[in-house]
C-alpha cells in the first residue's frame, strides 16, 4: 500500500489539474463572486499538476505529500462554504457536510505522505 499511496493521491490531482484547463466551467459553482474565475481555474490547474507530478517523482514524493495537504487546507475554506450556502455545489446534504469530513482525511493523506518517505 505504501508504495502505491501516492499514485491514488497523485492521479486526482492530475486529472483535476487537467480538468481545470479544459472545462474551467464545471469548477464555476465551487469559487466564490470576488475570486476572478479564471485567475482561479489558471492557479488550481498549477497547483494540482506541480502537486501531482511531485507525488509521482520519488525525489520529490515527500515534498508532495506536503504540498498536497496544503493545498487540501487551502481547499478547506471553499468546502466549509459550499456547505452552508442555501444551495451548495457539491450537492443536496448530506453530501457538503460529508465532503467537509473527506476534506479532513485528504489533509492527514498529504501529511501521512510526508511524514513516511524520505
Amino acid at each position: 500500500m505504501k508504495k502505491i499511496f501516492p499514485y491514488i493521491l497523485a492521479l486526482p490531482m492530475l486529472a483535476g489539474g487537467i480538468a481545470h484547463v479544459v472545462m474551467p466551467e464545471a469548477y464555476q459553482p465551487m469559487i466564490p463572486s470576488f475570486i476572478p474565475p479564471m485567475l482561479a481555474n489558471i492557479l488550481a490547474a498549477i497547483a494540482e499538476l506541480v502537486v501531482g507530478v511531485a507525488l509521482i517523482l520519488p525525489k520529490y514524493r515527500r515534498m508532495g505529500g506536503l504540498l498536497f495537504m496544503l493545498l487540501m487546507i487551502a481547499f478547506l475554506p471553499l468546502h466549509v462554504w459550499d456547505l452552508f450556502r442555501e444551495n451548495p455545489a457539491i450537492g443536496d446534504p448530506p453530501a457538503p457536510a460529508i465532503r467537509v469530513g473527506v476534506q479532513f482525511l485528504l489533509i492527514y493523506a498529504g501529511w501521512w505522505v510526508y511524514r513516511n518517505y524520505d
